[in-house]
């Protein structure tokens, strides 16, 4: 497994929403990047979550953190743990007073509750190699480690990651 942190959310050419999970230790343009397509409540609710943004009321996975919070018990971990025919799946790690209880998950509710309770992501190796696409392509962020990447390298690699998501189709990470 390798711990990942939410990279961002995207739309992809037919206007579809993408989860993007990088590994903690890479960085960007380096290494690979998970795509996951959700729908747009879920990437709505993991914005809201990153973002620290205030809602009116609560969203679904708000819910979901009071509930455990009101039965004593938390959010330890979460995990994507496999893929079969172009389906993710995830499992959510919690603790309870009964002891630990692992509950399957959509991906998508998956990373937004562990975005709202501040739990590790992770992802199986297998999922990461098999639906991983290569990191060339991640804006540069303006910090102490990439402030010497050229504009121009930046624009490049954004530019072809625009590509990508133009062209990605999801069956493209269907298992063989």
């Amino acid at each position: 497994m390798v711990q990942v942190r939410v990279l961002g959310v995207a739309l992809d050419a037919a206007r579809q929403h993408i989860v993007l999970l990088k590994p903690l230790l890479e960085e960007p343009g380096e290494g690979r990047v998970l795509p996951i397509w959700i729908g747009a409540q879920e990437a709505t609710s993991i914005l809201v979550a990153v973002e620290g943004a205030d809602v009116p009321r609560p969203l679904a996975h708000d819910l979901m953190r009071s509930l455990l919070d009101s039965v004593g018990a938390s959010v330890t971990g979460v995990a994507v743990t496999r893929i079969d025919e172009g389906t993710f799946f995830a499992e959510v790690t919690l603790s309870t007073t009964l002891g630990e209880r692992v509950v399957d998950a959509r991906p998508s509710d998956a990373v937004a509750l562990a975005s709202r309770v501040d739990a590790p992501i992770w992802v199986a190796d297998a999922v990461m190699a098999d639906a991983g696409v290569l990191d060339t392509v991640t804006e540069a962020e303006a910090d102490e480690d990439t402030e010497d990447v050229p504009d121009e390298v930046a624009r490049e690699r954004l530019d072809e990651f625009k590509r990508f998501l133009d062209d990605v189709d999801p069956e493209d990470f269907a298992a063989d």
